[in-house]
């Protein structure tokens, strides 16, 4: 498969698995009021404002409807350039409370990522480590980690690729206690600064996780500190996935496959809500 469908050869090969039958797997996470999320953002918040019944018209009929708020960075969501910066410059090299003014990045916000359509590869860490439960809290993914899920699944990793990094941790996404997953005082395991460098020296397209930071987070550290966000967004131009669902295609040892995305087109927004799709053929 290869990287886009840019070519006659990649439409061919889509539209024959298509012909062939094809198995969708889900990796966004279902937008649920107090679900875990980052606490830097604002929580998912869903209300009818109006009901059946409120209005019923002549002819018996009636209508429902939603008001929705909710972060940008909130379930499974992409961070845009604009998300991050680092001495004050944006990716582009602007000057990033300049590009901001007015409350919106023009330049680099989250309309700007054009629909993703693309080779996925997921890097099983747990599995090239022999931790069948999942990597450790606060472990860091290594440069060394991923080149051993790459190997041991024969999934070399492509320029223009999205990369998904499963963890593990998404096992805890729905556990009582919702500050589990944030694992403010744990840690969560996650790519660290040089796994970063080897995401963007392969030529990625884009980078996710089953974590709601991508990368690791040490015990008791929270987001004080981001360095692959600062490499990937700042430095090389990958655009970052968190809190993906990856345990199901996992166990499908589905590690290669036709990645589908497409964000909210948020003018000036620095991240967006999305719903990955990964298709193989059935």
């Amino acid at each position: 498969m290869g990287a886009t469908l840019t070519t006659p050869q990649g439409t061919a090969a889509l539209l024959a698995a298509v012909a062939g039958g094809l198995a969708v797997h889900d990796l966004g996470r279902q937008l649920v009021q107090g679900m875990p999320q980052s606490p830097n953002h604002p929580p998912y918040w869903h209300a009818l404002p109006r009901r059946h019944g409120d209005v019923v018209r002549a002819d018996g009929g009636s209508a429902a409807n939603d008001l929705i708020t909710m972060g940008t960075h909130v379930g499974t969501h992409i961070d845009a350039f604009a998300h991050v910066s680092h001495d004050g410059k944006l990716f582009d090299g602007s000057d990033a409370a300049e590009a901001g003014r007015g409350g919106r990045f023009a330049e680099l916000g989250v309309h700007t990522i054009e629909p993703m359509v693309r080779r996925g590869v997921l890097l099983d860490v747990p599995a090239a480590l022999g931790e069948p439960t999942g990597c450790p809290a606060g472990y860091e993914i290594t440069a060394d980690d991923l080149a051993a899920a790459e190997r041991l699944q024969g999934t070399p990793v492509r320029p223009g690729d999205v990369v998904l990094v499963r963890s593990g941790w998404g096992r805890l996404f729905d556990d009582p206690d919702r500050t589990v997953y944030q694992g403010k005082e744990t840690g969560v395991p996650g790519v660290g600064e040089a796994g970063a460098r080897w995401l963007a020296d392969r030529g990625a397209h884009a980078a996710g996780a089953d974590t709601i930071a991508f990368e690791r987070l040490a015990p008791g550290g929270g987001h004080a500190s981001l360095p692959a966000h600062r490499v990937l967004l700042v430095e090389r131009g990958v655009y970052i996935i968190e809190t993906l669902v990856l345990d199901g295609i996992a166990a499908a040892g589905v590690h290669e496959f036709l990645f589908v995305l497409s964000p909210l087109p948020l003018f000036g927004a620095t991240g967006s809500p999305v719903r990955p799709l990964a298709v193989v053929g059935a």
